[in-house]
């Protein structure tokens, strides 16, 4: 008696044989009282796989009954060893894929930290080259105008500037003579003002005069600039006596101050005065003055400027950088959809592998086929669930007929003899 309760209790330890393991493999995958980091690699790399045997396990258990009463034993024992190697397989291919996901995720973050840059990047270039493109569009207006602005510029700025130095120089003369000829103090500001606007005019009208008297000489009239280099007489002399005498004047106690006994003449006054008259005319008609003239006179007597040929505008693209940023995003978007198809086999495929051939072991057991062709290459290999159990109803279906055995007579109507 005893002989044949440990036989039987034999037989069940060796059909449960998965009970005398399956408790402490998952006690031990779990890593309960292992640090962490360990325990998290445990359930990470071992504890679907571990799962999927044991059911493999117990449905290979359960399948081996059903041999007995299957009617093609070889091929139903055939696909369960297929499917074991399947099993093996998927947990090569599922610890694999673990790695492979990492990849692709290093790729993925690369990929957005690299769009991230290149993003910040355009920005900041635009941000920090925007003045510069401006100023550089400026500067080509200019020179590709065919008004020379910038002579134009420093004419008017020359004007404004001599026009205030005189303006100072020439104010407590003129507050001496219109006290004397008022017997009244008037303030500095209220002279100055309206004196600042006379100079300027004074000046301006200098500059004028000048241009007249070589428009008069390129035509070679005799008479004609006879008459302007007189004109120009009286005006260089109403300059000299006025405005750059006083100037003078208030430059000789400056020179008293390095040398002794400097006294200069009236005389010496005057010609110091008209070398200083000369040289500033010479130096600023020849710089600027003779090309921005003719303009100014031009739009004070409002008469329509001549334009020469002037080259076509180029276009100038400000945010360049940014601008171009769109189609890059463009090419990164493509990229990251390919990437993200990618990422998301890597990151699916690897426990779905094992799921799947676990669930061929259960399919097996019922139909004797494989519903999951392995391994899975791609999330399209997975069909929608209508689909597969159609295509297993289908196989389940569709079996032989049993042919009738020869010498048999077919039952049916048409096998009746006459009443």
């Amino acid at each position: 008696m005893n002989d044949n309760n440990s036989i039987w209790q034999t037989l069940i330890s060796i059909i449960l044989f998965p009970l005398l393991f399956q408790g402490p493999a998952l006690l031990f995958v779990w890593g309960g009282e292992d640090p962490l980091w360990i325990s998290l690699l445990k359930r990470l790399f071992l504890i679907l796989p571990l799962l999927a045997f044991v059911a493999a396990c117990w449905i290979t258990i359960a399948a081996l009954f059903t041999v007995i009463f299957r009617p093609s034993r070889a091929p139903f024992l055939v696909s369960l060893i297929i499917t074991w190697w399947d099993l093996f397989k998927s947990f090569l291919l599922f610890w694999a894929g673990i790695f492979r996901f990492l990849f692709e995720l290093v790729l993925v973050l690369f990929g957005l930290f690299r769009v991230l840059l290149s993003t910040l990047w355009s920005i900041v270039v635009d941000i920090l080259f925007f003045p510069f493109k401006v100023i550089g569009t400026a500067v080509r207006g200019i020179m590709d105008a065919s008004v020379p602005w910038i002579a134009l510029t420093l004419t008017m700025l020359w004007c404004l500037v001599e026009a205030l130095i005189f303006t100072f120089v020439t104010t407590p003369l003129v507050t001496d003579v219109l006290y004397v000829a008022t017997a009244r103090n008037i303030s500095e500001l209220s002279i100055q003002i309206p004196l600042f606007i006379f100079l300027f005019s004074i000046v301006l009208a200098s500059y004028a005069m000048l241009q007249s008297l070589f428009e008069t000489a390129q035509k070679k009239k005799v008479m004609a600039i006879i008459g302007m280099a007189f004109v120009e007489v009286f005006v260089i002399l109403v300059e000299v006596m006025f405005l750059y005498r006083e100037f003078v004047d208030a430059l000789v106690p400056w020179f008293a101050q390095y040398s002794e006994n400097f006294n200069p003449g009236p005389i010496v006054i005057i010609l110091v005065a008209f070398g200083v008259w000369f040289g500033i005319r010479a130096l600023t008609w020849f710089l600027f003055a003779s090309k921005g003239t003719p303009f100014i006179l031009s739009i004070i007597r409002a008469e329509k400027i001549k334009y020469g040929p002037s080259a076509e505008p180029r276009k100038t693209e400000y945010l360049s950088a940014t601008s171009g940023l769109m189609n890059q995003l463009k090419k990164e978007s493509r990229w990251m959809e390919q990437k993200g198809g990618d990422f998301l086999n890597a990151f699916l495929l690897p426990p779905l592998q094992v799921v799947a051939a676990t669930v061929n072991f259960i399919i097996l057991l019922f139909t004797s086929k494989h519903m999951f062709e392995l391994p899975l290459k791609k999330l399209s290999d997975l069909q929608a669930p209508h689909t597969l159990i159609q295509a297993v109803s289908k196989e389940h279906q569709e079996k032989p007929r049993k042919r009738p055995r020869k010498g048999a007579t077919p039952k049916g109507p048409a096998s009746a003899g006459p009443a």
